[in-house]
Parts: C-alpha cells; sequence; structure tokens
C-alpha cells in the first residue's frame, strides 16, 4: 500500500505530458492508479500484469467473480485482448466508439483470468476522455477501467468524493476537475448472434437494434 496517494491536478483536455508520463510509469511498476472518464472517475492497472489487477480487486472489496473490463486507446490495442472482432460488432464499433458502449468478446486465451472472472470473455470500450486517451497511449497497454468506488458504493464525479480507505490504496490520482457524471457505458455482449445488450446505459437497446 502506498504511503500517500500523489494527486496530480490536469487540464481535462489538453492534459501535461509529463503529469501522464508519471502516472504511466506507475502502471509499468505494477500501480493502481484513479483517472477520469467521461461520466465517472475510473480505478485502473496495467491489464497484463495480474499483481497490480490483484491490488484493484483488493481496493474495491469487489467480489473475485466480477470480471473486469479493460480500457483501449486504438483498434491495434483490442487485438491484444480478443480472439476474433465478430462482424456484429464492426457496426457498432463504427456507430458508438469511442465511450458510450462496452462490447464483450471472447478474451484472447492468454488474458490472466482476473480480467475475465473464469468466463473466457472480455468487456472491452474504446476510451473518450482526453486523459485517459493521453494515458493509455503514454503506457501503450491496455488498462483495467473499473469504477473509483467500494463495491456497490456510489460512482465519484470528483476526486472529493473518493473513499478514503480506496484513496489510500492508490499510487496516482489524476484529477481533471468534475466530471459529468450521468448513464454509464451500455454493455453489449457481441458474440451473441444477434448481439445482446446486457446493460443498458447511456445508449438504448433500440439503439443497438438499429445499428447492428
Amino acid at each position: 500500500m502506498p504511503d500517500k496517494p500523489r494527486i496530480l491536478c490536469v487540464d481535462p483536455q489538453t492534459p501535461d505530458d509529463d503529469l501522464v508520463c508519471i502516472t504511466a510509469g506507475q502502471l509499468e511498476k505494477g500501480g493502481i492508479v484513479v483517472f477520469p472518464t467521461s461520466t465517472f472517475y475510473g480505478l485502473g492497472a496495467s491489464a497484463f500484469k495480474p499483481n497490480a489487477l490483484r491490488r484493484v480487486y483488493t481496493a474495491k472489496k469487489r467480489p473475485a467473480e466480477k470480471p473486469l473490463l479493460v480500457l483501449i486507446a486504438n483498434m491495434e490495442q483490442l487485438s491484444t485482448l480478443v480472439k476474433e472482432v465478430p462482424k456484429g460488432a464492426e457496426p457498432l464499433i463504427r456507430a458508438f466508439w469511442p465511450g458510450q458502449v462496452t462490447m464483450v468478446f471472447e478474451a484472447d486465451p492468454g488474458l490472466s483470468p482476473l480480467l475475465t472472472a473464469h468466463s473466457g470473455k472480455i468487456g472491452v470500450r474504446l476510451a473518450a476522455h482526453p486523459v485517459t486517451i493521453a494515458l493509455l497511449r503514454k503506457f501503450s497497454d491496455p488498462i483495467c477501467g473499473t469504477s473509483a468506488n467500494l463495491s456497490g458504493a456510489t460512482a465519484c464525479t470528483a476526486v472529493s468524493e473518493l473513499n478514503e480507505r480506496l484513496k489510500n490504496e492508490v499510487d496516482v490520482i489524476l484529477d481533471a476537475g468534475p466530471l459529468g457524471g450521468g448513464f454509464p457505458s451500455t454493455v453489449v455482449d457481441v458474440t451473441a448472434e444477434p448481439v445482446k445488450v446486457i446493460r443498458e446505459g447511456i445508449i438504448t437497446a433500440k439503439q443497438i437494434r438499429a445499428s447492428s
């Protein structure tokens, strides 16, 4: 556990490159970080470092049977996570990425079961927030992205709302000011034919059907 989280205040549109580098360096060392998304603050770690993923579960008190979704900056990163991109996913990617929709794919067999919860599937979303995009590009690997709150608690739209226990578990907090909140991403299983809406969020099931 870090002695004290390092809080870095970043511009939400044009984050300072040095601050992004500091945060990426913590991820490289197996650290866990808090970062902004388009709606709420997220808690993340390298998708490829099992010890860091365990820290995320511990910090959130997250049940082991609940998988972690993964955030990517580009389609090249998607290819490191999934077996294939089904044809049913392609129109949804064009319509709703970045942001808005989390898509569930067949996971690459080399992924840690900490990400998939032994389901064989992985949820992926193309990041939309400029700070998160900058972090993903600097770090170069995908990161897990779960809400920065204790499991079952309310998600946070400001760093001041972070649970103190969780805050003390993380290495770096990227504070981009207050976020918009609102509906979470819609979760769609693109391995099903037709695709299946698992959780309706900012994009409605009707919109998904219309774009499939």
